[in-house]
């Protein structure tokens, strides 16, 4: 298990299992792991969900991705 900070100084917790659902649904998250901390810390725009109003979704534009210019979303 992994714990990052948000930008709001919270814990937030990456499980192993979350961790091999993000790396085998999403390959081109492989090795990518670290910008989940950037994306934490230092967000481009946080919305809160549609779906669930408890639940914010951290967005950051990364130019250089192993695919494309690309948004990462948590």
């Amino acid at each position: 298990m992994k714990w990052f900070r948000d930008i709001y100084n919270r814990q937030i917790r990456l499980t192993k299992e979350r961790q091999e659902h993000i790396e085998v649904d999403h390959p081109e998250m492989l090795g990518q792991i670290n910008r989940i901390q950037e994306t934490l810390i230092n967000p481009d725009i946080i919305v809160r969900s549609r779906a669930d109003p408890d639940a914010e979704l951290f967005y950051r534009l990364y130019d250089a991705t192993p695919v494309m210019k690309k948004y990462l979303l948590l």
